[in-house]
């Protein structure tokens, strides 16, 4: 692909509008929480950009995350993020195989050394030297740690790459690892999720174009615009939660009536995501709007965090856990009245006390 075409030329070249552009612009600001002011720094700056060579390894994977960005329902956002880039190297995605595949990994690296984005998707065995999973005879590690080097940022694909995932559940054979257990003298940024949201993906490699960095990160590298807040904190079935009115069955009343999930062990107290905002299939729905809890996938150790079906371990009805509070606050407050009238008559006592001592002198 050629990188000499900036985008705005490539974008004019298909017959996309400005008008078309912006609107793309100030939704991709907008999902990332960006104040309004964003979106047109982001017009300006994405067409005056360079296309930059991107390589992207799936090491022990299952393609789902590819998977979830070829199948993205915003038209737009698709093709044009493609067109902001030039994606020189995909096992899934490219024509080329064999020789030829592996020749345009290495001519990438090479004409855009230190320059190029490197995308992983997959987590890395490291037992028996890492012989579980290879490509053209050489293994993930390998192939890592050489694409790593000229690599300006690196950028982790998925909850297996980001933090080993379900090759890395007990009892682990191949002693999979995410990829910054690995890399650690270069960026990473972590973009979690059994597979991740399309609009993440493509979200973060627009303002890494736009701003030449990443978006603010959490603890664990992910960026805090898709994840800092749980889908808990989001999700159209909070207000049932904070009644106490729960599904107890994924057929009874309460389920058929849309209450909380999260006696039949939904997650989304405790996972940070926005599946209850951005949501999947184009808007369309998330687990938990189509009847099922939240697995956790995008936190570490999901797989063997406990059953998907067993509740977390907080109560099961806010409206008890605030009644109990209000009985504790009270009684505690009691006992503080009760201590402060037994100090204020005790002042007073040896008040009027120290007063007739006085006087009799």
């Amino acid at each position: 692909m050629s990188h000499q075409a900036a985008l705005g030329e490539r974008l004019a070249e298909q017959g996309i509008s400005r008008r078309a552009f912006l609107k793309f612009c100030t939704a991709l600001a907008s999902m990332m929480a960006l104040p309004p002011g964003t979106a047109t720094a982001f017009a300006e700056a994405l067409v005056k950009a360079m296309r930059p060579s991107v390589i992207w390894l799936s090491f022990q994977e299952c393609t789902g995350c590819t998977e979830s960005l070829t199948r993205s329902d915003s038209p737009a956002l698709e093709h044009l993020i493609f067109d902001m880039i030039s994606l020189d190297y995909h096992h899934t995605l490219q024509a080329a195989s064999g020789y030829g595949a592996e020749k345009s990994r290495e001519d990438a690296m090479k004409s855009f050394f230190g320059k190029y984005l490197l995308l992983v998707d997959g987590s890395i065995p490291m037992k028996e030297g890492g012989a579980y999973s290879t490509i053209a005879g050489r293994t993930n590690l390998d192939l890592l740690q050489e694409a790593a080097k000229g690599a300006a940022a690196i950028i982790a694909v998925g909850t297996c790459a980001s933090f080993g995932g379900i090759p890395n559940a007990k009892p682990n054979p191949t002693g999979a690892v995410p990829v910054s257990d690995i890399i650690r003298n270069k960026p990473v940024i972590n973009l979690s999720g059994c597979p991740p949201i399309p609009v993440v993906i493509t979200g973060v490699l627009a303002h890494y174009l736009t701003f030449g960095g990443f978006p603010e990160l959490d603890s664990l590298g992910r960026p805090k615009s898709f994840y800092g807040e749980t889908i808990h904190d989001r999700c159209y079935r909070r207000p049932f939660f904070d009644q106490g009115k729960f599904a107890r069955t994924f057929d009874d009343e309460g389920a058929r009536n849309g209450w909380c999930l999260f006696e039949l062990g939904c997650k989304g107290p405790t996972t940070h995501n926005a599946c209850a905002t951005t949501k999947w299939n184009g808007g369309t729905s998330f687990p938990i709007e189509s009847g099922h809890g939240c697995l956790g996938c995008s936190e570490p150790n999901f797989w063997d965090a406990g059953s998907f079906y067993s509740a977390l371990s907080m109560p099961a009805s806010p409206l008890k856990l605030t009644a109990d509070a209000a009985i504790a606050g009270a009684a505690i407050g009691v006992a503080v009245s009760v201590a402060n009238r037994i100090k204020k008559r005790a002042a007073k006592s040896a008040h009027e006390t120290a007063t007739i001592a006085d006087l009799e002198k």
